[in-house]
Parts: C-alpha cells; sequence; structure tokens
C-alpha cells in the first residue's frame, strides 16, 4: 500500500492548487479523478479478484484524510466513491460482474436517502423517483440508491440498496451551494427502472455481517458493519479538511503582524499559542479514536471473532464526536486568523465552508448516535442500521 499513500502525498500540491477551480466548475475535474484512479486509490477497498488491494481502512482513511487536507472537495468524493467499492463487494457476485466483470475501475457514486418509491415486482423491483446529493455523480457510471421496500400483511419493510446503470438514471445539475462545492453532488432522477433482486441489499444483512458477496469475497474487511465504515468516510474528510484548515492557519499566522494591537507578531500572543494547542489536540484526538476502533474491528474481524455490540456503538459515537471535533478547531482557527482569512483568495474560508457543510450531513446527527451508545451503556436494546 505505500505505493498509494505516497502517490497520494506527491498529488496533493497539485490538489491544493485545483482547489479554487473545483469550486469554480462545481466538480472536481476528469483529470483529478484520472490522477486518483493511477495511484491505485480506489482500489483500496476492492476485493482481490478484481484486482484490488483490500487493504486496512485506516490506510484508506489516511489517504482520505490527506485528499481533504488539500482539497475539501475532492476528499469527500474520494471517500464516497471509494468506500462504494468496498460495499459492492457484499452484493451478490452477479452484480459484481455486471460493474467490474469487463472494468474493474468503473466507478459509482450513490444516493442513500429512502426518498423514491421502491415497488416489488416479479423478480426484482421498480424503481422511480429522485434522490439527491449524489457525491461524484459526473465520474460514475453506476449508483447505489438507498430505498424502502412496503411490506405485505404482517412483513416488515425492508431498507435496501439498489444498483443501477447509467443507462438507467439522468444526473440533474442543482448543486449551487455554500460548501463543498466542487462535490458535483446532484440530483439522480429514476424514471420506473427496473432493478434485478440481485442488484440490490438488504441494510439488514449488512448491520448483521452477513452479505451474499462474503461467499467470493471472505476477506475480513467484507465482515465489518455498514455503519461502522460508511459513517467514518464522511467524518474523515472533515477531519482532513481540519488538518488542512490548521496548516494553512499556523503558517498565515507565523508572518501575520497584529496591526490592531501595536505591531504585535500574531506567533507571539499568547491567546493565539493556547487557540493553536486547542485546535491541534481537538484534531488529534478525533483521528486516534478513529484509528484506534478501525484497528480493534479489523483485528477482531480478521481473527473471526463477533463484533460487539458495545465496540459498534462506540465506533458511532466516536464518529459524531470525531466531526465535532474537527468542526470546533476548523471554527477556533478560523476566529483566530483575522479579516484576511473571510478573503475569497484565503484557503481558510473555503476550509470553514467545506467543513460546515459536511457536517450537516444526516450521519453527523450527533443525538442520534450519543443516544444510541447511551441506551447501550444503560442495557437497552438498539436497533438501528448504523450501528
Amino acid at each position: 500500500m505505500e505505493g498509494v499513500t505516497s502517490g497520494i502525498r506527491e498529488l496533493l500540491p497539485v490538489l491544493r492548487d485545483r482547489a479554487q477551480e473545483a469550486e469554480d466548475r462545481r466538480t472536481i475535474s476528469t483529470e483529478t479523478v484520472k490522477s486518483l484512479a493511477a495511484t491505485g486509490f480506489f482500489r483500496l477497498l476492492q476485493p482481490a479478484r478484481f484486482g484490488g488491494y483490500e487493504a486496512d481502512p485506516v490506510t484508506f482513511f489516511g489517504c482520505v484524510r490527506d485528499l481533504a487536507s488539500a482539497c475539501g472537495s475532492t476528499g469527500w468524493v474520494a471517500s464516497v466513491i471509494g468506500v462504494h467499492n468496498w460495499q459492492l463487494a457484499l452484493f451478490p457476485d452477479r452484480a459484481q460482474q455486471d460493474v467490474w466483470g469487463d472494468d474493474p475501475g468503473t466507478l459509482m457514486s450513490s444516493s442513500y436517502a429512502p426518498t423514491g418509491r421502491i415497488e416489488a415486482v416479479d423478480g426484482g423491483y421498480r424503481v422511480s423517483g429522485r434522490w439527491s446529493f449524489s457525491s461524484g455523480s459526473d465520474h460514475a457510471s453506476w449508483v447505489l440508491l438507498g430505498g424502502i421496500v412496503p411490506g405485505a400483511g404482517d412483513t416488515p419493510a425492508d431498507f435496501r440498496t439498489f444498483l443501477l446503470p447509467a443507462a438507467d438514471y439522468t444526473v440533474e445539475d442543482v448543486w449551487h451551494t455554500v460548501g463543498l462545492r466542487g462535490t458535483g453532488s446532484n440530483d439522480i432522477v429514476v424514471a420506473g427502472a427496473f432493478v434485478p433482486a440481485y442488484r440490490s441489499l438488504s441494510f439488514a444483512d449488512t448491520a448483521r455481517c452477513v452479505c451474499p458477496g462474503q461467499e467470493q469475497n471472505p476477506a475480513a474487511l467484507y465482515r465489518i458493519p455498514y455503519g461502522s465504515i460508511f459513517p467514518n468516510t464522511i467524518t474523515t474528510p472533515i477531519i482532513g479538511m481540519a488538518t488542512g484548515a490548521y496548516h494553512a492557519h499556523v503558517t498565515h499566522m507565523r508572518d501575520r503582524v497584529r496591526a490592531a494591537y501595536a505591531g504585535v507578531r500574531a506567533a507571539e500572543d499568547p491567546y493565539s499559542q493556547v487557540r493553536v494547542a486547542r485546535a491541534a489536540a481537538d484534531v488529534d484526538a478525533a483521528w486516534l479514536a478513529l484509528t484506534t476502533d478501525m484497528t480493534e474491528l479489523m483485528t477482531l474481524a480478521t481473527a473471526g471473532q463477533k463484533l460487539p455490540m458495545r465496540l459498534r456503538l462506540r465506533v458511532r459515537r466516536n464518529q459524531v464526536r470525531g466531526t465535532e471535533l474537527a468542526i470546533q478547531a476548523v471554527d477556533r482557527l478560523f476566529e483566530n486568523s483575522g479579516g484576511r482569512a473571510i478573503y475569497t483568495s484565503h484557503p481558510m474560508q473555503r476550509y470553514w465552508r467545506d467543513a460546515h457543510a459536511g457536517r450537516v450531513h444526516a450521519i453527523n446527527d450527533p443525538e442520534r448516535a450519543l443516544s444510541m451508545y447511551g441506551r447501550g451503556e444503560f442495557g437497552l436494546s438498539v436497533a438501528d442500521a448504523m450501528v
């Protein structure tokens, strides 16, 4: 994996230079996607039988953090598109062959909020409606869509992911936002497409860590809960943005002179020093918790042991807290940067906007995740697919 991580690091100066271009275009460039693919990044979580590396999630998340530290939009798109290769590995083999059989480099976007209409029909499902926030959809030729299959009689409803090729949907350009402007997170519109049953996956199966794709992909990586992997796919770019903001802030403040304070150098201001220390501690704490949790999950999965619910709840607790800590750090750094930081030419304002845009993703709802953790600690049952 060292070749991938070193390749990502070599890309960072280029991505930093392209950050404003991504904002202006409202999507990252094709050149950037090709450069990411050339490093092998998208293969990190892909099954080995399709040329993937089946890498430890910490390696994947480390690359995402680095990417987001240079360009928040690039880090975000890379993270969500990159994790789809992990999820597709859980689908039945036939679905994997549909996507990767001819081209293992095929990419997928997603939108999981069940906003469309799903109808069970002979051999599969009829899918229609509109799904929003499909990051990187400009660069994908398949999409993963969340939907609820209504139950019949006493049968409970089933929340599933449906896999559709580009021919079955259209991408509608609606992405005009204050942050993460370069992610191209446009709407997906589907008009009554048929999705065969094998191209769907139940969230209940991902929560139980028992999925059809594990027969062909038995690696420990594919025995980790969706509710542990995907939420951190959202938090990690935000930690990366906070990391980038931190370095931009320190570089800016080293030479800044505070005219309002009799020409004192900002670096010599003890209050600025304390704020920097607090921000650094928050970012480090967020990253340490994430990597510790992923390492423990992988250690247990590799040993073939059951992943205890208390650990899974802790992962979600630390995930939402990681986002909170990263946002707290970005806010403190932005507030300490002075008036120049509000100019569009200054990177601090973009890190601040991008981080706050990422914060409002539904998976970052702190009360929901923290309440689940509290229920578990008090011995109450927890039933949620995102654990």
